[in-house]
């Protein structure tokens, strides 16, 4: 795809929009514990996703080089300390004063990836506007493309629209627990594409993550929840006490990581198919920390509290799956036991 801003042809959009770039949460991990001395740790300590065989490439389209601001529709039904977990996770992004190992930390792998120019993705994620639509305009059960009629709702409001901002400005359409989204649980916890101007008037990178607790959370919160049908298997505890929530985390990240380095879906990603990319964060789903790949989550951390995370936030502990580096050509994170 040629890099451009403008977006391609709508009959190229809408085979598009039949597979937007993905976030699969990873299937339970079954054959391994998070014992200190598992073999692959004590093996190999570039286990974590490296390849030989993978090619990212850049396809010369854009980056997001400039200060990245993150606005947020909040799609039905949310408790405010629902809201408090999300919104400490984003600001934590670019926090560089946090604990070690620190999401700010994470953010930096991000960060190494570059446009045309040489210039890197921005270092600033920030908070914007936020936009409640808490009594469901579009229904509870939404397709991909209703999806970008919330947002069109959301920047084209009476009162208190979001700010239209196609430059660096990132949407994130969050969905309680009560909303169902084409796919979501089969296929997807969450995605990201950009919007239609035909449908929204704009081109503007977006992101959708569902809350899966009611519907799914042994599929999109583990570990903090597993499915039903392997017996004997127990969940981690979660970090912030909301099992849906800090599930969303690591989609959350996940979807941000690729927007930043592929917000029109022609610049970072392997393979020569844009209709399906697979991304940075793609690579490496289900690595959390030293020795992940295969079926092992990798080393983590266990608070005083019991509960599971692998990174620190300015004030919270979050679960995040690592991104993948391609100076060294394998995943990485601020929690990695050999860096």
């Amino acid at each position: 795809m040629e890099p451009s801003l403008v977006p391609p042809t709508a009959i190229s959009l809408l085979l598009l929009l039949l597979t937007p770039a993905a976030a699969w949460r990873p299937w339970p991990h079954l054959a391994k514990s998070n014992a200190s001395d598992d073999p692959l740790v004590a093996d190999s300590k570039k286990y974590e996703g490296s390849s030989e065989f993978v090619h990212l490439k850049y396809h010369m389209g854009p980056v997001l080089t400039a200060n990245i601001t993150v606005h947020i529709v909040w799609y039905g039904t949310w408790q405010r300390n629902q809201k408090k977990i999300i919104r400490e996770f984003i600001n934590s992004v670019s926090a560089p004063h946090s604990k070690s190992p620190s999401v700010s930390g994470w953010w930096r792998t991000v960060q190494l990836y570059t446009d045309q120019t040489g210039a890197n993705i921005s270092s600033t994620v920030r908070l914007g506007e936020e936009k409640n639509d808490r009594f469901y305009s579009h229904g509870k059960s939404l397709t991909r493309m209703s999806i970008q009629s919330v947002i069109k709702s959301s920047v084209t409001a009476k009162s208190r629209p979001l700010p239209i901002n196609a430059r660096n400005g990132l949407y994130l359409l969050l969905t309680s627990d009560d909303v169902y989204v084409e796919n979501f649980c089969g296929q997807v916890c969450g995605f990201h594409y950009f919007t239609f101007p035909s449908i929204v008037g704009s081109t503007l990178p977006y992101a959708w993550i569902g809350n899966s607790e009611k519907l799914c959370p042994g599929v999109c919160a583990y570990p903090f929840a597993v499915p039903s049908y392997i017996p004997g298997l127990k969940p981690m505890k979660s970090p912030n006490g909301d099992v849906g929530v800090d599930g969303m985390i690591s989609v959350i990240a996940h979807e941000l990581a690729e927007l930043a380095s592929n917000p029109l879906v022609n610049a970072w990603y392997a393979g020569g198919d844009p209709i399906a990319p697979v991304e940075i964060a793609d690579l490496c789903e289900g690595i959390y920390g030293t020795g992940g790949g295969g079926s092992y989550t990798g080393q983590l951390m266990d608070g005083h509290d019991g509960a599971t995370y692998n990174m620190n936030g300015i004030r919270r502990r979050y679960l995040v799956q690592w991104v993948w580096n391609h100076v060294v050509n394998y995943c990485t994170g601020p929690n990695a036991l050999d860096q």
